[in-house]
């Protein structure tokens, strides 16, 4: 599939003078790493500001929507959080407690283990954590409207080939890249 040329970017400008510093070197990997890299910068700035817009910073995003995602009750152990938001257990402790401080979450006895706890949404972390979601995709298709459906799955199929390789060796090796304000 071919897609017309849009106007010129920065990164076209960018891989010109390296072309014309170093002919030598293949710079192509510049023309998808980099325009990766910078979409990866608007990205970030849209989903700070859709984040802000509700009182709101990625790392309680993060663990809002993981519990969100885990479905009714909305509550998961804080070892399940811990595998989900890939952080250490002394960070989720001080997340969890801010959280519930905010009044966004609830700590309650696990009725499986007499030790255990329970981390569950309230409803003003339900709702502030759907509303936050809500914009931040109402940006993201912002972002994605110079394409049609068929570009952005052409474009969803590409970028998970490219990242299939690293997700399996992160879990291989045991290693984990931290959240980066997911969904």
């Amino acid at each position: 599939m071919s897609f017309p040329r849009p106007a010129e970017d920065e990164v076209d400008r960018l891989v010109a003078a390296w072309r014309q510093e170093r002919p030598d070197l293949d710079v192509s990997p510049l023309e998808v790493l980099s325009r990766v890299s910078r979409l990866s910068r608007h990205l970030e700035r849209e989903r700070r500001a859709a984040f802000s817009a509700h009182d709101m910073e990625s790392w309680e995003f993060d663990v809002l929507t993981a519990l969100r995602r885990a479905g009714k009750p909305y509550e998961l152990s804080p070892g399940a959080l811990l595998r989900a938001t890939l952080v250490t257990s002394g960070t989720m402790t001080n997340r969890i407690d801010r959280l519930a401080a905010a009044g966004l979450v609830t700590r309650n006895p696990d009725p499986e283990d007499r030790r255990g706890v329970l981390v569950r949404l309230t409803a003003a972390g339900l709702a502030r954590v759907d509303a936050a979601f809500t914009d931040l995709l109402r940006r993201e298709r912002e972002l994605l409207a110079g394409l049609g459906q068929h570009e952005r799955q052409a474009l969803a199929g590409l970028l998970r080939t490219l990242l299939v390789p690293f997700d399996a060796s992160a879990e291989n090796a045991g290693a984990h890249h931290p959240p980066m304000g997911r969904a």
